[in-house]
């Protein structure tokens, strides 16, 4: 088989987005409450050691329990935030209202793109709650990338057009996730030069990459000093949804013949970033269904 046209685009195509998140956890109960009450996700899946977390029966999150995983420390590489977007301002300002009711609100910015609400769970992992603002109200560089700034949100305008649910509305997903690394260069040769990811919006300690022309599906930021691979409690992995079956073969084909390590994984498979943090990679899944009247 000619695989010649595998060679044409990035190795992650531009219709890629993230699908889960999974963190390692010592306290369960206490870790799903708070992303059932405060984030507002549904819990769909639970047991004794594990539980699965998401909206309109899509899951976003993925908690595994592991009492004896030590701490992350200070120097290891990892989880800075991960980011779930809802799907509007109404949804996005009844988030604020559960994040001050039930929990601390931590900071809050509008990144001309999107709007964004920050937190951290019982565990230290860091959490945003975000909505994107229209994609045509998007600055964009000359050369067509998207420019990414940060300026005080205004709360009390957002907190009024609050709906007063208690749960994230279906629609919501997981719209990026922002990790600390221990270097710019092999995080940017890793997503970028690797994987394909385009490089959006770059500023000073952080880079910002996407497939496609998304504003950016992971981040990377050397603000804490971070020095050690990635380990112990907190990001275990995180996923791409790549179009069908057939990307996702085609898209191990050419990371495994780049010398990249790969391990399958539940429909899909996996690799390894330079400090260790686990990318997988399966197809985006048939939607949910409603059951029948």
């Amino acid at each position: 088989m000619d695989d010649a046209p595998e060679r044409d685009g990035p190795v992650i195509p531009a219709t890629a987005r993230i699908g889960r998140t999974a963190l390692t956890v010592a306290d369960l109960a206490e870790t799903v409450a708070f992303y059932r009450d405060v984030v507002g996700l549904t819990v769909l899946v639970r047991s004794e050691r594990a539980a699965t977390l998401g909206a309109g029966g899509r899951p976003v999150l993925e908690l595994r329990r592991d009492a004896d995983a030590p701490p992350r420390s200070r120097a290891q590489a990892g989880l800075f935030h991960n980011a779930f977007r809802v799907p509007d301002r109404a949804a996005l300002a009844a988030a604020l209202e559960r994040i001050r009711d039930r929990g601390a609100l931590d900071g809050a910015s509008d990144h001309h793109v999107s709007e964004a609400l920050y937190c951290t769970d019982p565990e230290g992992n860091g959490v945003e709650v975000y909505a994107d603002r229209p994609r045509a109200e998007w600055p964009r560089a000359d050369d067509g990338t998207v420019e990414i700034g940060t300026v005080p949100l205004d709360l009390d305008a957002l907190a009024a057009e609050s709906d007063g649910a208690d749960t994230v509305p279906s629609g919501t997903d997981l719209g990026h996730v922002h990790l600390e690394v221990s270097s710019l260069d092999r995080a940017r040769a890793f997503y970028a030069d690797r994987l394909g990811l385009g490089i959006q919006t770059e500023a000073r300690g952080a880079s910002f990459l996407a497939a496609g022309d998304y504003h950016h599906h992971v981040g990377v930021n050397t603000w804490n000093s971070r020095s050690e691979p990635a380990g112990g409690r907190g990001l275990a992995w995180f996923e791409f949804l790549l179009p069908d079956a057939e990307a996702v073969a085609a898209t191990r084909r050419r990371l495994s013949a780049a010398g990249v390590a790969v391990t399958d994984r539940e429909g899909g498979f996996e690799v390894t970033d330079p400090d260790g943090i686990a990318v997988r990679f399966r197809a985006t899944p048939e939607p949910p269904t409603s059951p029948e009247p």
